[in-house]
């Protein structure tokens, strides 16, 4: 497999890596198409630049004295309806990401088929929300991640309303803890 990479201006190598399931003529179409947003990258030899208008944002919180990236939730929906639906996972994906605050950057969703389950990711700006389903059971696994003034927990009534569980269970993990 070959790699066409552009190095930008910052030094930053961006490629495409033939192959796969795209030809190389539509891995570069779809790369020369996409609108990616361009981090600003800060380094001792321009962090005193002045560039008043360029912040180097943290976002991490601080709750109960603990500093930390963000809250990870793992949530299961047990007797869980409509799993199988990509319109309403679309669109809960979306209303989470919402609700929760968060910036929603990119929706993909891949249907396995008639009558079979989803995969699928929004990517936000502040993480991501993850489905994985299983109508045949009634079983869905999420991840939700979220940093910075987001809160994922207004994300489970979102997903109690479209996929209307018999049962949730929720674990939480802090990433990024630093004291």
């Amino acid at each position: 497999m070959g790699t066409k990479a552009t190095v930008t201006k910052s030094g930053v190598k961006l490629g495409v890596v033939s192959g796969g399931r795209r030809s190389d003529a539509m891995a570069v179409k779809a790369a020369k198409s996409a609108t990616v947003a361009q981090p600003v990258l800060l380094t001792e030899a321009n962090s005193n630049a002045a560039t008043p208008d360029v912040v180097a944002k943290d976002h991490f919180v601080e709750r109960n004295g603990v500093k930390f990236a963000g809250t990870h939730l793992l949530i299961e929906l047990w007797n869980a309806k409509n799993l199988g639906d990509l319109a309403i996972t679309d669109q809960a994906l979306r209303d989470c990401a919402s609700e929760a605050g968060a910036t929603l950057l990119h929706l993909h969703l891949h249907h396995f088929g008639p009558n079979a389950g989803l995969s699928g990711v929004a990517v936000l700006a502040e993480s991501h929300i993850s489905i994985h389903t299983w109508p045949e059971r009634g079983y869905a696994a999420l991840d939700v991640f979220m940093c910075g003034v987001c809160d994922p927990y207004k994300a489970v009534p979102v997903l109690r309303r479209a996929f209307e569980p018999g049962n949730v269970q929720l674990s939480e993990q802090k990433r990024g803890v630093i004291a």
